[in-house]
């Protein structure tokens, strides 16, 4: 990925509000990517980011931006789900994207997409289990219950059920064999999303494990932040949503009113944030200029004072 293609960062603006930039903080942009969060951050203030990402495909960007901001920038290779063991210093905010990322749907090689014919990949990192790997191992009912746990897939038996009869004849091999099969059982219609999307979903977040490295992920931010630290979180569907929004308000305190003549709220627990956001949505403009921005829900935390 070179500097000649570029990507826009979803909510860049309410991401920098909420991360609250300053001058020489640290900051980790735990889902580097093509570094649209990072180097907005870098523009912000006098400020020092860390970069994480597990796909090799971005070393070349974080070279270049090496290369731009010297010992400002620091790129560190790995998952976000590896937070606490890749940055052991203490640093003033982290921000998530989570999912896939532009360039690797637009990447027809990677396997992310039914729009355009390639290998059954699906793999983040280039490295480990396939989607080939799971679709024409696994069994009929695992298969089941991935395509509803993870795509909420309403007719995942049934697409299992075909999967499995069209690998007796055949493996499935690329991404247009699999919408195919998707497409069997649900047609597509004009105007209404692609049913081969929450299958695909489903396969991609099986492969790289992303709903335990977010939880994982979340878990190591809150100890390597310090107090007042901030954790900023942008979704892309309900299930990464449901698992920031339970961690947050299982982690923030509740603020009790004691007293008629006192107006300030007493906050009396041992929760790690004092403040998380409800979610917040993109503006109908940025919807209309970046439609990946459509399904997007930004939350944050601020973490007390007082906890290391």
């Amino acid at each position: 990925m070179t500097s000649s293609v570029r990507h826009i960062p979803v909510m860049l603006k309410e991401v920098l509000e909420n991360l609250s930039i300053q001058n020489k903080k640290t900051y980790v942009d735990a889902t580097f990517g093509n570094g649209g969060y990072t180097e907005a951050i870098l523009n912000s203030a006098d400020c020092k980011v860390i970069a994480i990402d597990r796909d090799p495909s971005v070393i070349q960007r974080a070279t270049e931006l090496k290369e731009k901001y010297g010992n400002r920038f620091e790129f560190r290779a790995g998952t976000f789900g590896e937070l606490s063991g890749l940055v052991k210093e203490d640093v003033d905010g982290v921000v998530f994207d989570i999912g896939v990322s532009s360039m690797q749907l637009d990447d027809g090689f990677r396997g992310f997409s039914f729009n355009k014919e390639a290998p059954l990949d699906m793999r983040m990192s280039l490295d480990g289990i396939s989607a080939k790997d799971i679709v024409n191992n696994l069994s009929e009912e695992e298969l089941a219950d991935i395509l509803y746990n993870y795509g909420e897939e309403k007719k995942s038996r049934q697409i299992a059920h075909k999967i499995i009869l069209y690998r007796q004849t055949k493996e499935i091999e690329t991404t247009t064999e699999l919408a195919e099969i998707i497409y069997s059982v649900l047609p597509k219609k004009f105007g209404q999303i692609d049913p081969a999307t929450r299958t695909f979903q489903a396969i991609r977040i099986a492969v790289n494990d992303e709903l335990n490295q977010l939880k994982n992920g979340l878990e190591a931010a809150t100890k390597i932040i310090k107090e007042e630290g901030r954790i900023v979180v942008v979704t892309f569907h309900s299930l990464e949503d449901r698992i920031v929004k339970n961690f947050f308000t299982g982690n923030t305190s509740k603020k009790v009113h004691v007293s008629k003549y006192n107006h300030d709220d007493v906050v009396c627990d041992d929760k790690l944030f004092s403040i998380s956001s409800k979610a917040i949505i993109p503006t109908q403009k940025e919807c209309g200029i970046n439609p990946r921005a459509r399904s997007a829900k930004l939350r944050y935390a601020i973490k007390k004072k007082g906890l290391k």
